[in-house]
């Protein structure tokens, strides 16, 4: 994607929305209305059971009446798909596309395809997704086969429906880097629709690179951001602030990459207090734009220091899986 044209000393605004699994103890129409009320460009919608639930009845007709309220209200949508118990009650994110059993890998496949239906009647600008944790007793090279042939008919679905498919490096994942992103991608011949979920603070967590060099390299794929504050080594999604994250050049970065979806906020485990921390995240973003704006340019960042080995969960609670 070519990056936008700007005036000399500025940068093309961002977007930013705000996640509904943060917003979790909101009705919907409540959460949406908040978010426009605080001047948020648009929202990430997890399809969940409070939220546009994808499994019960009538669902193109509540999702009708969604895109209308989306609409009369501004927003934007992205539709991500990280509810933890929408399929299984019991098994947090099961079955993932990885899992041993068929009927689970197409259980979660069924979920996606229903997800890009979704969007496309909500006008998203692309569909999350990610690949699950590698099931006790498979090898690698298994869990891959099952990736890629869990996500052909999602990518067939998106392919039909003009949506991208946004998948998302997770630490403790199979797929949890951006190299892994370029693994599957040739894996799958690098389909047209095939996109990637950027989370910010993973980067800071896992990846080599800085954020805001991993958004350089993230640039041509780039279809779906996700932001949060992170301390280097521990999967923790953390209010701004709060961790170790220069966002000024992140910000910089996705503006003169010319990326042109919404960067939302991905606050989780805050929802017990998601009006507050909504109503504090805008204005930090908006404060770091304008940081950005004004900052010179400057070299490339260098490399982080060393992270846990490779796809690894944290030792903390949060662990791998939000």
């Amino acid at each position: 994607m070519a990056p936008l044209a700007a005036p000399q000393g500025t940068l093309p605004p961002l977007r930013f929305g705000y996640g509904t699994n943060g917003l979790a103890d909101l009705r919907l129409d409540d959460a949406l209305s908040l978010l426009a009320d605080l001047g948020y460009d648009g929202v990430g919608l997890t399809l969940d059971h409070m939220h546009l639930d994808p499994l019960a009845p009538g669902l193109a007709a509540r999702t009708r009446r969604v895109a209308q309220r989306l609409d009369a209200l501004g927003l934007g949508v992205a539709v991500e798909t990280g509810a933890r118990y929408v399929l299984d009650p019991r098994r947090k994110h099961g079955p993932s596309l990885l899992d041993p059993d068929p009927d689970g890998r197409a259980r979660r496949t069924d979920l996606l395809v229903r997800a890009v239906r979704v969007a496309a009647d909500l006008g998203a600008h692309a569909v999350h997704c990610f690949s699950g944790t590698v099931p006790e007793g498979t090898d690698t090279d298994t869990a891959w086969q099952r990736l890629a042939e869990s996500l052909a008919p999602v990518l067939d679905a998106a392919a039909s429906a003009g949506i991208p498919l946004a998948v998302e490096p997770e630490p403790g994942h199979l797929l949890a880097t951006l190299a892994d992103f370029h693994h599957l991608r040739r894996a799958l011949g690098d389909p047209e629709l095939l996109g990637l979920t950027l989370d910010i603070g993973h980067c800071q967590c896992l990846e080599r690179l800085s954020p805001a060099d991993c958004v350089r390299a993230a640039a041509p794929w780039l279809r779906h951001v996700q932001i949060e504050d992170m301390r280097r080594g521990v999967h923790e999604h953390l209010p701004f602030g709060e961790g170790e994250i220069d966002f000024p050049p992140v910000l910089a970065a996705l503006a003169t990459t010319g990326y042109q979806g919404l960067t939302v906020v991905e606050l989780p485990r805050h929802s017990h207090a998601g009006p507050h921390f909504a109503a504090h995240s805008l204005p930090f973003l908006r404060q770091a734009e304008r940081t950005a704006a004004t900052a010179p340019p400057g070299p490339a960042e260098a490399f982080q220091q060393p992270a846990p080995p490779h796809g690894a969960p944290s030792t903390d609670p949060e662990g791998s899986s939000r």
